[in-house]
């Protein structure tokens, strides 16, 4: 592992992060039980612990490394599209909770999936500017 860590690859791993979040949501949020829950449990558990500990090293890398200064212009511009973005899913599922009387439950199970969302359209944007050099 001694290949460059690029902006990339760093806004890529998110989407593993909200894959991480929309999985611990579901332990938490289910109201059934089956003997492979646990299994899974401890899978997701121990991925998350090495996935960290190899991310921390990553980001360390990065840190020391010279920047991209036009990859991190291009991370704002997507972070700021995404931030549009995510306002108006959250108020769409608000008002949609409020008005169709949606269970609590269910209104996270939708916000979860549009942190997975988001996090695949931020790395679609940043990839699309970056590659054309926006």
């Amino acid at each position: 592992m001694k290949t460059k860590v690029t902006l990339k690859e760093l806004v890529g791993t998110k989407i593993i992060y909200a894959v991480l979040l929309v999985s611990y949501y579901w332990m938490w949020a289910r109201r059934d039980w089956h003997d492979y829950y646990e299994t899974v449990q401890m899978v997701v558990g121990i991925f998350t612990i090495v996935f960290f500990l190899l991310q921390a090293g990553r980001i360390r890398r990065y840190s020391k490394e010279e920047k991209d200064e036009m990859a991190i212009r291009n991370l704002h511009r997507t972070d700021a599209a995404g931030l549009k973005i995510m306002v108006a899913a959250v108020s769409i599922i608000a008002f949609a909770s409020a008005i169709f009387g949606i269970e609590g439950r269910i209104t996270g199970y939708a916000l979860v999936a549009m942190i997975l969302a988001l996090a695949v359209i931020r790395f679609i944007l940043f990839s699309i500017m970056d590659s054309k050099g926006v």
